[in-house]
């Protein structure tokens, strides 16, 4: 039996856009399907009817310059609605005969407030008291392209919002798809069924089906190593894969011993002796810390530890016969921070240890289930799947796990310190009730030791630093406002309870322009 996906979809052209893929989420929020594709790509696309609309992304490129990332002009003779954000709008506007300009006095970082020059069906319902949408754009449209009609403007951008309605093609010079944008899925709500006129058919659960059936089909008869780390990500997979083809799943679980405390043991019961999977312990912690002393590089630390993933996997391949893939929960938000669409230094992140810290030559396959979804996505199918809920509502944990949330040199010693204080920090977080209301937090060791006093002595020890943040995707995320009561005590019973740390520090930065994770 064939499970397709739906015929009837959206496109989105990725100029390198940080949140291109916040746009493909807001889409599926409303029920629609998307694909995203490289400007490169587009004359690869073989069936344009496929496409009931089309949204051009914003990017770090300019159209002020000789050379600028652009699409066909069949694109516009083919009668579907576009719809372009931020460079997208520029681009449409420079291919259309308007004028853009680079400009201090134009360029907008952040909030701005924005106000109606005229109606149209792309701002239907989307303006509301506050009207604050969010910018990041140093070029700007100063004269409209012939046919288009101004829509809104900010104090800074005369043309924040344009269309040419009879051609059904609009562009906004913000940020829709992001949180700090009010409002912002109403722009998106609007161009899908009043200006597209496409239908909700996109389900997380529905995909079920299909990504067995596709394991089952390529996979057929052989064996399947799954990295099961314990994280919902690594859970879901490991409990699809085991759907699709049961008798041929090795999950294998890799101590590296720079996982939060009894976190491991834990998770390792839960799928042994509650799921029945086929499950293998391997403590590497000793090859793990050997190989990390003294490096302090943080891309060299996903790159050092996403190879050794690889070595054991192909290691303990050998010892079964016909084993030909390894799966992994690898998410949209770790490819689109691990690659760059444009080619652009500028435009990548980091690497994660499962997507920019594999070695090129591997001598498994992967599969990657996941690859298309977010985070709030994979804890949909974790449910439908019947997942444990404290493995499905866990705060996200990166790969490389405490080595990164260690600034500098990891060793054995800080790994134990930090391990004691993030246990103390989840804790207290449970206990108030704080833990479902953050969608990640833990504790770091910072790079740096200072001076205390403890019982009228001199001390000299490490800081700890909380993070605690409030998301929809990892895209982009807030500080949690934490009671003040909260931190004084979470403070003191870190300092009093851990010897090594002698000063807690909260970090209150966003993402952007910080990232969640320090390294």
């Amino acid at each position: 039996m064939q499970f397709q996906k739906n015929k009837e979809k959206i496109l989105i052209v990725d100029f390198g856009s940080q949140v291109t893929k916040l746009i493909a989420r807001r889409i599926r929020d409303l029920g629609v399907y998307s694909e995203i594709i490289t400007p490169k790509s587009i004359n690869k696309v073989k069936n344009f009817s496929e496409y009931k609309g089309v949204i051009l992304s914003g990017g770090p490129s300019t159209v002020t310059k000789k050379n600028f990332q652009s699409i066909p002009k069949f694109f516009f003779s083919k009668k579907i609605p576009i719809l372009g954000i931020c460079y997208g709008l520029q681009l449409i506007a420079k291919l259309h005969g308007g004028k853009i300009k680079a400009s201090k006095k134009r360029r907008e970082f952040g909030r701005a407030y924005i106000f109606e020059s005229k109606r149209s069906l792309l701002t239907k319902n989307f303006y509301r008291s506050k009207r604050a949408v969010w910018m990041s754009h140093e070029d700007a449209v100063t004269k409209l392209p012939k046919n288009f009609k101004a829509v809104a403007f900010t104090k800074s951008s005369k043309l924040t919002i344009i269309e040419n309605s009879k051609e059904k093609i609009y562009g906004v010079q913000f940020h829709p798809e992001v949180s700090h944008t009010d409002n912002g899925k109403q722009i998106f709500k609007n161009f899908l069924f009043l200006i597209c006129k496409i239908k909700r058919k996109w389900n997380v659960v529905l995909q079920k089906k299909r990504i067995i059936q596709e394991v089952k089909e390529k996979v057929q008869n052989h064996k399947v190593i799954c990295a099961l780390s314990g994280g919902v990500d690594s859970s879901v997979v490991a409990l699809l894969v085991n759907k699709a083809i049961k008798k041929n799943l090795i999950c294998i679980m890799v101590d590296t011993g720079l996982m939060r405390k009894n976190e491991f043991k834990y998770t390792y019961k839960i799928f042994k002796n509650k799921y029945k999977l086929n499950v293998k312990l391997i403590n590497a912690s000793k090859i793990f810390f050997k190989k990390l002393k003294k490096i302090s590089n943080p891309e060299k630390k996903r790159k050092i530890i996403g190879k050794l993933f690889i070595k054991i996997f192909e290691k303990e391949s050998k010892k079964y016969r016909n084993v030909k893939f390894l799966a992994q929960g690898t998410l949209y938000p770790d490819i689109i921070e691990s690659k760059s669409s444009t080619g652009s230094k500028t435009s990548k992140i980091k690497s994660h240890h499962n997507v920019g810290g594999l070695p090129k030559k591997m001598n498994l396959k992967l599969i990657e289930p996941l690859k298309e979804f977010f985070k709030d996505e994979v804890r949909v199918l974790g449910n439908s799947l019947g997942l444990a809920k404290d493995i499905c509502y866990r705060h996200p944990f990166p790969g490389p796990g405490l080595a990164i949330r260690i600034i500098g040199n990891v060793t054995i010693d800080k790994i134990k310190i930090l391990q004691e204080a993030d246990y103390i920090y989840i804790n207290e977080l449970y206990k108030s009730n704080l833990y479902d209301k953050i969608w990640q937090a833990y504790a770091a060791l910072l790079p740096m030791k200072t001076v205390g006093v403890m019982g009228d002595s001199r001390t000299y020890e490490y800081t700890c630093m909380l993070r605690a943040v409030t998301s929809e995707d990892g895209m982009t995320a807030d500080y949690f406002n934490f009671p003040k009561d909260f931190l004084d005590k979470i403070s003191n019973k870190i300092v009093n309870s851990v010897k090594g740390i002698n000063r807690v520090v909260y970090d209150i930065s966003s993402k952007p322009p910080s990232t969640i994770e320090l390294e």
